[in-house]
């Protein structure tokens, strides 16, 4: 994603955040332990399937951002501006 990113990955299983709130918090206070040392930088996670989750272990991506970095989310206009056609439809 960008130079730095990592991921937070509790040992115990945990499907998702909403699984187990002792395990997601810490894992989170982990997430931002080390977020706390970046300038910027995004803190993400996804709970099912609609939420784009595609690994069914709880992980937490830490990704280190600078402006400019030129590295889009799902929900930001620049990802949308990159993933429609002409017409408006979803590529």
């Amino acid at each position: 994603m960008n130079p730095g990113h990592l991921l937070v990955i509790p040992r115990a299983h945990v499907a998702d955040v909403g699984t187990d709130p002792v395990v997601s918090a810490a894992a989170m206070t982990r997430a931002a332990e080390l977020a706390a040392d970046l300038p910027a930088a995004n803190v993400i996670t996804s709970k099912g399937s609609a939420a784009t989750q595609t690994v069914f272990h709880l992980h937490i991506h830490v990704v280190p951002r600078a402006d400019g970095d030129g590295l889009p989310l799902p929900w930001t206009p620049q990802h949308n501006a990159r993933t429609r056609t002409p017409m408006g439809d979803q590529q």
